[in-house]
């Protein structure tokens, strides 16, 4: 029994060491598992674009949706430039730990960089029920990884006030916009 668990955390531990520095906001084990169950029904009624080609090409032409991106990605430069088309368009994204697993939630043998999932199929309709269950289920990740942002967000503000103004300036900072 103890053998198990030590090594699904020595994977863990892989995974964790294998991700790429811009990985910010990673999922953390819920929102991951929320995320992954996410795509896996979104790709069983084909509300999904999978691989950075289609998911660039999907976002400049204004289709809505939540980005979920691997973070262990090589070389790097291959995702780098999503994050920012997101946050141009108002998308939330958000990265996972591996690629592998987000492919197998996708339906895909091959390693997936990202995924793009929409509340609607590309083609056809959905019935009335499956289309609420999976708008409910987007919208909760959604927020989530709305959230999640927003506090990494708040987080790089603090951190650079504190690099420019350093301990004392962010102190006389703080009192002077106190005061005004």
């Amino acid at each position: 029994m103890g053998s198990d668990s030590e090594g699904e955390k020595s994977v863990q531990r892989k995974k964790m060491q294998a991700l790429a520095p811009i990985a910010k906001p990673l999922a953390g084990k819920k929102l991951s598992k929320k995320t992954l169950k996410l795509v896996k029904r979104a790709a069983e009624n084909k509300c999904i674009k999978r691989g950075v080609k289609e998911v660039v090409k999907s976002i400049r032409r204004g289709q809505k949706g939540v980005c979920i991106i691997a973070g262990n990605i090589s070389p790097i430069d291959v995702i780098t430039h999503v994050p920012i088309l997101c946050e141009d368009k108002d998308i939330p994204y958000v990265y996972v730990s591996s690629k592998e697993d987000l492919a197998t939630a996708g339906a895909t043998k091959r390693p997936t960089c990202c995924v793009l999932v929409m509340t609607k199929p590309s083609k056809g309709e959905l019935s009335q029920e499956v289309q609420e269950k999976l708008k409910s289920e987007y919208d909760q990740v959604a927020s989530e990884c709305r959230e999640l942002q927003s506090t990494l967000f708040l987080k790089q503000t603090q951190m650079y006030l504190y690099c420019v103004f350093g301990y004392n300036g962010l102190t006389y900072w703080q009192c002077n916009l106190q005061s005004v």
